[in-house]
């Protein structure tokens, strides 16, 4: 019974000392993680059809609202937003698209190695359906 006791009672065991300093470790670890994420999926959530847009001088036009992205890419195939439509379901797809609305923005982004003729194509395609604001898209050159 004695040596019992002496476990529960014993004095030259130290309390324990509070520790007044913040492991920071830990909130490193999860922050480099978080980096990691946004650096992968930020990429991600630009225009999904990759298309290399012909290079220009002009200023950008600032709009409110979001456009219609019309994209036509180097092998002749177009796409709405990031969907791949057939060009003769073009119209109908844009109308339903917009709900009607004629003069809603509608950007045409044609890649530099597609034919022009094909392009102009199908902005005039867009225009004669009735939207007024059917526009090409082009990248401003660096200096």
């Amino acid at each position: 019974m004695e040596f019992q006791s002496n476990i529960f009672f014993n004095k030259n065991i130290k309390k324990s000392k509070l520790m007044n300093q913040i492991n920071v470790t830990p909130f490193v670890d999860v922050m480099l993680v978080l980096l990691i994420v946004f650096m992968i999926t930020a990429p991600l959530l630009t225009v999904g059809v990759t298309v290399d847009l012909p290079k220009t001088h002009a200023s950008q036009l600032s709009q409110k609202g979001d456009p219609l992205i019309l994209s036509v890419k180097s092998n002749g195939k177009i796409y709405i937003q990031d969907r791949e439509i057939d060009k003769n379901k073009l119209i109908p797809r844009l109308k339903a698209l917009s709900n009607n609305n004629m003069k809603i923005r509608v950007f045409i982004r044609g890649d530099k190695k597609v034919n022009y003729g094909y392009v102009i194509d199908v902005l005039s395609k867009v225009q004669s359906a009735g939207f007024i604001k059917a526009t090409l898209v082009a990248k401003l050159k660096q200096n």
